[in-house]
């Protein structure tokens, strides 16, 4: 369901701004997807021809999610139910720039995942050496198939004196008749039981996760790249926090109550793709 906001409110915080020109200087741009691409099963209007528009244009894109619960392949196939098409190389997650950076980071170094048989899968498929007993890593992912056990674990491991890693920040994930328990509430329990240990996030809004796109797609110029979503404080932090853009869309989250509110303050808001695309037109 939309935020219902004030057009003046929007307005306002636009107005000594000059959309057009800004989204023109952006060549690449970043998708987040539930709340900017799609709402829960149902893709967002204009949001085809937005992609349309950017390949029209002589742009590229990708998608990037913080969930790092399922496989790309899982979105890949949603996406294409919504009749969006992409290859493996289009769409990244936090779990990607986890592996990415635990084999530029610790190669080879012993890794103890709290995480789905999806994440596992992917762990495995980037070379990671996953161990259940005394590793030199611990990383926590978005496991919905989470147990004391593992809590208990990984607990011990932190204390122990394991590196200490999480797939991505988010204390909550949205869906859609509210939220349910994200990463960054885990490791608060994990942090908690470990004497305080703290915690490196990956993923959106950290550095890491420009980096790695950049990689991906070739990309040389940070200030040509567009992080587009519905979340203040990781798709629009991930932009203007590391050199690049942030663009709000408020077809998700953030209402402009919350952008009021925030610290993070995106580069421009639009009502939706759609918008964003018709400055490009």
């Amino acid at each position: 369901m939309l935020n219902q906001n004030n057009p003046e409110d929007i307005r306002i915080f636009n107005q000594n701004i000059d959309r057009a020109s800004l989204v023109k200087s952006c060549k690449h741009f970043v998708l987040d997807m539930d709340g900017t691409f799609y709402l829960g099963n149902t893709i967002l209007p204009g949001s085809l021809d937005f992609l349309k528009t950017l390949e029209d244009t002589g742009r590229d894109y990708l998608f990037f999610t913080n969930n790092s619960s399922k496989s790309p392949d899982v979105y890949i196939k949603k996406l294409a139910r919504m009749g969006c098409h992409i290859s493996r190389n289009q769409i990244m997650t936090s779990g990607d720039v986890t592996i990415e950076y635990l084999n530029a980071a610790y190669p080879g170094k012993s890794v103890y995942l709290v995480g789905t048989e999806a994440l596992i899968a992917s762990f495995r498929e980037g070379g990671i050496n996953l161990v259940e007993k005394d590793p030199e890593i611990v990383v926590i992912g978005f496991d919905t198939t989470l147990t004391y056990e593992k809590i208990v674990k990984a607990s011990d491991y932190v204390r122990a004196g394991a590196i200490y890693l999480a797939t991505h920040p988010d204390i909550n994930c949205p869906v859609e008749n509210g939220y349910i328990t994200d990463v960054g509430a885990f490791c608060a329990m994990i942090s908690l039981s470990a004497g305080g240990a703290q915690v490196k996030s990956l993923g959106k809004p950290n550095p890491e996760t420009v980096e790695m796109a950049m990689l991906r797609a070739g990309w040389k110029t940070r200030s040509e790249i567009a992080f587009v979503g519905d979340r203040l404080y990781t798709d629009i932090a991930v932009g203007v926090r590391n050199g690049a853009r942030g663009l709000l869309v408020l077809t998700g989250e953030a209402s402009m109550d919350d952008v009021k509110k925030s610290d993070t303050k995106p580069d421009a808001i639009f009502e939706d793709l759609r918008e964003i695309g018709s400055f490009l037109r």
